[in-house]
């Protein structure tokens, strides 16, 4: 059974079991319906995410191990809470190799190992790619009967400890090689580009046992009742893994699945849904002003930003299948059968660029994988052959090497080729470059919006919707006053040009990217806007990288924010911009949540975000939170205080308490799915729909017009309750919101 809300809730050294124990009632009071948690198996000691695990078979220590843990599932009995899990089937860490004891056994014993088939090896000796330089061997020692350098231990085959340093390397199962060489020629599948997560190879049944045992315990105990599927798309199968997640837990599963717009989750599957980015891109683009389009579009041009985003995500894919995952494309194209190698590989990176989801499932979603070989061929003739082949080989064998391998791999290139280089290219409306985001899409009309609730209603009524995570770029508050600047972009853009002519950033993507920031999260440290900055030049990978740096780009980076704040021209500027916005951004922030809290789907919460949240990407939306200010402000709420819309943000929690608790204890409330219209001059700033016995009212546009004169909301027959306010409501927009910016109506008595 679903629950009926999550709270998701980041644990770390810091914030462990006692930790959430301590806000379990909080969360009640709140109205959450379960505690959704980061991942909690062991992970590499110090992991400040839990993504990173080293041993599937105890909970963290560094979070109060499995007493800690048998202590808040008590908590969260006591409270009739749910404990809904974070699981990271894809991959293991292998940074600290003694840690984890099956890969220091796979290194100790090479192929001979019990666990060298739970990790994707493509061949022995693998390469760790650690060192400084291939160099740095000489910097090898052995020590305590292990193999070092520097801080990095590794262990010795049997009965090859004698010799040189150099001879002892030699004989072992794996090769210390720099660094810069695992782009091109690492034998391991990894999380991404991360050398220091390896591929498991979830697969194979004993290696599924052997890696959900654990979870699996806590679920036959009562004490889990969902579960959320980290990264599926890497998977071998992601279809057949979820299928026996789903029948061996039977209990509710949503994966991490991206979807892009119109793209369907394989029902096969057997799942709740996927954990809500398509929600995110729904709800938040249905507040962006789509006619302001052209401005934008002309900005940007202007400043240099690129524009055509088909043309920037190709060329951003091909940059990463030819740089960081190269070596993937070698692994698959190796496979390729009667096709010249070089041929072969140029063929395979292309095809995986081609791709307009993240991956296909064959046969079920056969028809991307048929598109993708069909722009191939029309775009390089040349490769018409070596693209046959490849064709002919996948489908033949949809479950073999080669189709299985193209499959795991379409996820990355599209992944760090569009999310993680060209979102912080395409710099042109920030508000819509989210995970699971269309930035070319300028917004989402209420026409759109309606249908696809309508569809999650039908379709996929228990999948998780969220507004913002801990893979967000930046906080549903951030995108909800971005926003804002689509309502005026005029304004926005004659701003903009004076302030980059007075404290510009050299690179135009960058540059823009970097004042749409500063007004979304203002005010913001230096120290937070540098940090934020600094990562986006290296994933834009424009001027700098992470393996490539330009020290003196970066150093200008990094001085950006106090040289604007020392402009008092500038930063006067900056803040009364921010200022005017602001309460906009409330308005618009209101009305996302309450859209996504009411609608179809089971709705997240994540920690913090029910007071406004201008964080921007992780590690930044990881900071910890003041769960007493909550809890304060919460008392007065439990009081009967109404607050009002203010830089406190008590308005948002009282939005957010308010529906919570209605879906808690009036779940009935919460089905079915139906437009509500407005007619009247203020139409079009108005979004709404029915439920059963509840309506959700929101503006939209906000800065269009300051009133609701003569518009009025064409509601079904009955008396209906604001339950934020406590009021009798009626159709007249102008005192239905005269209070708020949204409203909860309830048939009958509140």
């Amino acid at each position: 059974m679903a629950p009926r809300s999550t709270y998701r809730l980041q644990m770390r050294p810091g914030f462990g079991f006692a930790d959430a124990a301590a806000i379990a009632d909080y969360l009640d009071d709140l109205g959450v319906g379960a505690l959704y948690s980061s991942p909690i198996l062991t992970p590499v000691t110090g992991s400040t995410h839990g993504y990173d695990v080293v041993d599937t078979s105890r909970a963290n220590p560094e979070l109060g191990g499995e007493q800690g843990r048998q202590a808040l599932v008590r908590r969260l009995r006591e409270l009739g809470l749910d404990f809904v899990v974070d699981i990271v089937p894809n991959h293991m860490s292998v940074e600290v190799p003694a840690q984890n004891a099956w890969w220091w056994d796979v290194l100790a014993k090479g192929p001979a190992s019990e666990f060298a088939g739970y990790f994707d090896i493509e061949s022995f000796p693998v390469l760790l790619p650690v060192l400084g330089s291939d160099d740095a061997v000489d910097e090898l020692a052995i020590k305590d009967g292990r193999l070092t350098y520097h801080d990095h231990e590794f262990p010795l085959a049997e009965g090859t400890a004698t010799g040189t340093t150099q001879e002892v390397h030699e004989r072992q199962h794996y090769r210390l090689v720099d660094w810069r060489r695992a782009g091109a020629e690492l034998n391991y599948r990894r999380f991404f580009d991360v050398t220091t997560l390896a591929g498991v190879r979830v697969e194979v049944p004993e290696v599924f046992d052997a890696t959900h045992a654990e979870v699996l315990r806590w679920v036959a105990d009562g004490d889990v009742q969902g579960l959320r599927v980290d990264h599926p798309d890497g998977l071998a199968d992601p279809g057949g893994y979820a299928r026996r997640l789903v029948e061996r837990s039977g209990t509710w599963v949503v994966v991490e699945k991206i979807l892009e717009p119109g793209e369907p989750l394989p029902g096969s599957w057997g799942v709740a849904g996927t954990t809500g980015y398509d929600a995110l891109r729904e709800v938040c683009g249905v507040f962006v002003d789509q006619s302001a389009e052209p401005a934008f579009t002309g900005l940007a041009r202007e400043l240099g930003v690129p524009v055509d985003f088909a043309a920037l995500v190709e060329e951003c894919r091909q940059l990463i299948t030819t740089t960081s995952l190269a070596t993937e494309v070698r692994r698959i194209a190796d496979h390729v059968v009667g096709v010249d190698a070089m041929a072969a590989r140029r063929a395979v990176g292309e095809l995986m660029a081609a791709f307009t989801v993240y991956r296909s499932y064959l046969p079920e979603h056969e028809r991307y994988w048929a598109g993708a070989v069909e722009r191939v061929r029309t775009a390089w003739p040349e490769l018409a052959e070596a693209v046959a082949a490849i064709d002919t080989q996948v489908r033949a064998d949809p479950g073999g090497e080669l189709a299985t391998r193209l499959q795991q791999t379409s996820g990355m290139v599209v992944a760090k080729g569009t999310e993680d280089t060209a979102f912080y290219r395409y710099s042109r409306f920030l508000a819509l470059n989210e995970v699971g985001g269309s930035p070319d899409h300028f917004g989402v009309s209420v026409e759109e919006f309606h249908a696809a609730q309508a569809a999650r209603e039908a379709d996929w009524p228990e999948a998780m919707t969220t507004l913002s995570t801990h893979d967000t770029k930046r906080s549903e508050d951030v995108r909800a006053r971005l926003a804002v600047l689509a309502e005026l972009p005029d304004e926005f853009a004659a701003a903009v040009r004076r302030w980059t002519e007075r404290a510009g950033i050299a690179e135009p993507t960058l540059n823009l990217l970097a004042w749409q920031t500063l007004l979304g999260a203002w005010p913001i440290s230096t120290e937070r806007m540098s940090a934020y900055l600094d990562k986006a030049a290296k994933e834009a990978k424009v001027r700098t990288t992470w393996v490539d740096h330009d020290e003196e780009f970066e150093a200008q980076v990094q001085a950006w924010h106090a040289a604007v704040l020392a402009d008092d021209e500038v930063a006067a500027e900056v803040a009364a911009f921010a200022e005017k916005i602001t309460p906009y951004g409330w308005s618009n922030a209101l009305g996302q949540k309450l859209l996504q809290l009411a609608g179809p789907g089971i709705p997240d919460v994540y920690q913090g975000t029910e007071l406004w949240d201008l964080s921007l990407v992780d590690p930044d939306n990881r900071r910890d939170v003041d769960f007493d200010a909550r809890r304060a402000l919460l008392a007065r709420l439990a009081g009967g205080w109404r607050p009002p819309v203010d830089d406190t943000g008590a308005a948002k929690l009282h939005l957010v308490r308010t529906v919570l608790r209605l879906r808690r204890e009036r779940p009935e409330l919460f089905t079915g799915y139906r437009p509500v219209h407005a007619t009247g001059p203020a139409a079009e700033r108005v979004v709404a729909f029915e439920r059963s016995g509840l309506i959700a009212v929101a503006t939209r546009l906000p800065v269009r017009s300051p009133g609701w004169g003569g518009t009025v909301l064409d509601l079904p027959g009955g008396d209906w309750t604001d339950a934020l306010t406590g009021r009798p409501a009626a159709g007249e927009l102008s005192d239905l919101l005269s209070d708020y910016p949204v409203a909860v109506l309830v048939r009958g008595q509140a």
